[in-house]
């Protein structure tokens, strides 16, 4: 599934409850599912980190549809193939 199926997916499910709670609420949301997966890392729990990172992409494309945001040409434009500050593939750039 592409990743703009999958926001279809998730608006058609989910937008009219994602619209009455509102978008600082489903932010709220995102940032408890972005704990339970820092949690199951720390814990390094391969299979609820799966279902974590699931959790955390789902309430992103959901604060994504709350604003209009089409993820899949959003991350086209940010990251177009290369390294976004060196321009090459693998970076090249110092570690951070």
């Amino acid at each position: 599934m592409r990743i703009r199926e999958f926001q279809e997916l998730i608006k058609r499910l989910y937008y009219e409850k994602d619209f009455k709670r509102g978008k600082e609420k489903t932010m709220l949301w995102l940032i408890e599912e972005i704990g339970e997966l820092a949690e199951a890392v720390r814990k390094n729990d391969l299979d609820s980190i799966r279902e974590e990172i699931a959790d955390v992409f789902a309430w992103l494309v959901s604060l994504a549809n709350l604003y209009g945001v089409d993820l899949e040409n959003a991350v086209k434009e940010k990251y177009p193939g290369v390294c976004i500050k060196c321009g090459k593939i693998p970076c090249e750039c110092d570690e951070r």
